[in-house]
């Protein structure tokens, strides 16, 4: 996957989660809420719902579009995401990459 990929599914996940620019937006934060709504959605279904809301309320989508696109340059030196499907307690931490990496 290239990092292009990574970083569209990651504004998809974002775009379809229930994070609100009034939310708590620390990185922890950020990065639970495109966990949570890729493994509730999938990434399939996260592309399905931002079509969906483009398609049915296109200038709100767009709104939206451009305040996660903003908040992930903003913090994409801080996302980390695991490489692995699972970390072990001993390796905790060892299998992350930055998000600008993860491709």
């Amino acid at each position: 996957m290239t990092r292009m990929h990574v970083n569209e599914a990651i504004c998809e996940a974002l775009f379809a989660s229930p994070l609100q620019p009034s939310d708590a937006l620390t990185a922890e934060a950020v990065a639970d809420a495109i966990g949570s709504t890729v493994r509730r959605l999938s990434s399939t279904g996260c592309t399905s719902r931002v079509a969906e809301e483009f398609g049915d309320h296109p200038e709100e989508a767009a709104d939206r579009m451009r305040w996660i696109r903003q908040l992930t340059s903003e913090l994409c030196g801080c996302l980390y995401f695991p490489t692995a499907e699972q970390a072990t307690t001993a390796s905790a931490g060892s299998d992350l990459l930055p998000v600008g990496e993860a491709a």
